[in-house]
């Protein structure tokens, strides 16, 4: 991996991290009972979770493959798991699916994303980067189902932050309250500065820590900004150190919808 403040895994980075994420979700899901609610995603069993990475993983395979589009191909959800075929073994397979499909373009091919309009690549590359975040999360949904949670590992965790407040936040329509900023500091060393208004949001990496028109810092490590940020951890309070304006950051912390 590179050493920068900001670390940009390369495109195999992230093929393998994809491959790494996903079994440590079947991993853990291996030592829940598939009946089990998922405490990030209260609608879902564990059985349930695993599905839906499987799909998703298919999902984004189908469109990479079809190339540039304005909209995904109508089958992009590929075929569904046949009653004979061990739940486990079609994720797996599922997961090989996303891989060969995105090494077989690299990391340059345009493609369909919902986040085109927000101005980040939509690129083969791009779906690879948010498939590591994918599977990140929903690795530890499927630990705290199984009553065993880690950290999503530093390297995941930072990268998936800067994804998440540039794609995710970018995505989004205007800020609908007063303008504010809120900057995020990782304990690993990167920082963002996250600037609200009219307009949506908008992200600087790094930005003045100092500066009086920040409304609130929320430090943490990387895992727990991510946490935090998919609603998986409070914002206001442990493990995240909160300065500032707490009723900004309850705001913020309900605003981007989670589809």
């Amino acid at each position: 991996m590179t050493t920068s403040r900001f670390p940009e895994p390369t495109f195999g980075d992230r093929l393998e991290l994809i491959e790494e994420r996903s079994a440590a979700l079947r991993a853990a899901a291996g030592k829940a009972d598939p009946s089990v609610r998922v405490p990030g995603c209260p609608d879902w069993s564990v059985a349930d979770l695993v599905g839906h990475v499987a799909e998703v993983q298919r999902f984004w395979a189908a469109t990479v493959a079809a190339g540039p589009a304005l909209r995904p191909p109508a089958d992009a959800a590929g075929p569904g798991r046949e009653p004979s075929v061990d739940l486990m073994e079609w994720s797996a397979r599922s997961t090989r699916v996303l891989l060969d499909a995105l090494n077989a373009v690299g990391p340059d091919a345009g493609c369909w994303t919902w986040w085109a309009e927000s101005g980040n690549p939509a690129t083969s590359g791009a779906v690879a980067r948010h498939q590591v975040q994918e599977a990140a999360v929903h690795a530890r949904d499927a630990q705290d189902a199984a009553g065993t949670p880690e950290p999503v590992p530093s390297v995941v965790a930072v990268d998936a932050v800067d994804e998440f407040l540039h794609v995710g936040f970018g995505s989004l329509d205007g800020w609908p309250h007063a303008p504010a900023r809120v900057r995020l500091v990782s304990d690993e060393g990167p920082a963002w500065m996250l600037i609200l208004d009219e307009t949506g949001a908008s992200v600087v990496r790094g930005g003045a820590g100092g500066a009086p028109q920040v409304g609130a810092t929320l430090s943490g490590s990387a895992s727990d900004l991510l946490l935090g940020l998919y609603r998986r951890a409070p914002w206001d309070g442990d493990p995240l150190r909160l300065t500032g304006d707490a009723a900004l950051v309850r705001q913020l912390a309900v605003w981007p919808p989670l589809g």
